[in-house]
């Protein structure tokens, strides 16, 4: 009585039975596998509420998620966030006012020169020592000692000239030596805080009759690693700077000796006879 489907061969009653057999297996495969996958939330309705509310209430004590700013400050504490903030600010101004003086344009203004050479053009030396003198930049101090022991000959005026080069580059390299001790002493404070640190996680252990909890850990060994790390912060731009500015001064000194030594070379035969 049946016939073959889309010309498929003639099927009886046990093909049938055989096939809705088939079909009922795999659809209960199908349950059972969506049952593991989904998870208690469906076979077991009364578990799954209870680990939801037990993932609810450990969402509600957990702390909401803090920026990297206030997790530093946990980290590092307060002694520690007083240190590396005067770091922090001593460099910014050291590097501000080193970038601002060690200029050209500030050690040896072009105007000066220009302008005590016209008076030595015009035999005004009086005017020009006044003008050297009232200048406060690194070539108008040199060239004022130079022209103060003028009376005393031209071998006078080249020592005067070059003790005040000494002593002009003297507080140059006072100033930027500063830069350099900010370099040094920033890594050394962020070992003083791994060592605090660590010791601060050792004693949690030793304190403890079981076994601490990580996050109880955690508090010292991010205070180690986090002072380490601005410690680095500070020290690798301090130690670059002060490396560049003080190629910087050597150039400056060996420009405005060149240039001060020119302007006097005119002086050359006073005190001969």
């Amino acid at each position: 009585m049946w016939t073959g489907i889309v010309g498929g061969p003639r099927c009886d009653a046990a093909w049938w039975v055989r096939a809705g057999t088939a079909v009922v297996g795999r659809l209960l495969l199908a349950v059972a596998t969506i049952a593991v996958v989904v998870g208690p939330g469906v076979m077991a309705p009364g578990v799954a509420h209870a680990q939801d509310e037990e993932a609810a209430a450990e969402e509600e004590a957990a702390p909401e998620g803090e920026s990297m700013l206030v997790f530093y400050y946990n980290a590092l504490g307060l002694k520690y966030v007083i240190v590396f903030l005067a770091l922090s600010f001593g460099l910014v101004a050291m590097l501000v006012m080193c970038f601002l003086q060690l200029r050209k344009s500030v050690l040896m203004p072009p105007g000066l020169s220009q302008a005590f050479e016209a008076h030595l053009e015009a035999k005004e030396y009086q005017q020009a020592y006044e003008l050297a003198k009232n200048d406060d930049s690194y070539l108008g101090q040199v060239l004022a000692a130079g022209m103060g022991k003028l009376q005393a000959g031209y071998g006078a005026a080249v020592e005067a000239l070059q003790a005040e080069e000494g002593e002009q580059a003297m507080k140059l390299e006072h100033k930027i030596s500063y830069v350099s001790l900010i370099g040094a002493l920033a890594p050394m404070f962020g070992l003083l805080g791994t060592v605090d640190g660590m010791v601060a996680s050792f004693m949690i252990i030793a304190k403890s009759s079981t076994a601490p909890k990580p996050n109880e850990l955690a508090i010292g060994i991010s205070q180690a690693l986090i002072t380490t790390l601005i410690g680095l912060w500070l020290a690798i731009p301090a130690i670059a700077c002060f490396a560049l500015f003080k190629n910087w001064l050597q150039k400056f000194n060996g420009d405005i000796d060149t240039e001060a030594m020119r302007l006097m070379a005119r002086f050359q035969n006073v005190g001969k006879k």
